[in-house]
C-alpha cells in the first residue's frame, strides 16, 4: 500500500527495491487501486525514476477516480511485478 503523492506518484519502498533487485530501466507491469473508492484494478506499464517513483497515467487515474475531484492524498493499493 501506499500514499499517492503530489504529481500522481506512488513511491516504491527503497528496501523493496534492493530486496527483489529492481532497477530505474526495468519495464513494470503495475496494478493499482484506491481504498475506499469503489473503482477495481486498473493496470499499465510503468519505469521508476531515480527515487523509486512511479507516475499513474492520466487515464488511469481517471477510471479510478469515482466522483472525486482529486485522488491525491488517497491510500492506494499497489502491486508491481516485472513485464
Amino acid at each position: 500500500m501506499a500514499l499517492l503523492q503530489k504529481g500522481n506518484r506512488v513511491q516504491v519502498p527503497k528496501l523493496v527495491r534492493w530486496q527483489f533487485k529492481m532497477d530505474t530501466e526495468q519495464v513494470l507491469k503495475v496494478s493499482v487501486t484506491a481504498i475506499n473508492v469503489w473503482s477495481g484494478w486498473q493496470t499499465f506499464y510503468a519505469q521508476m525514476d531515480k527515487s523509486g517513483r512511479i507516475t499513474i497515467p492520466k487515464l488511469t487515474r481517471e477510471l479510478l477516480r469515482d466522483k472525486e475531484k482529486s485522488l491525491t492524498g488517497y491510500v492506494m493499493e499497489v502491486m508491481v511485478e516485472p513485464a
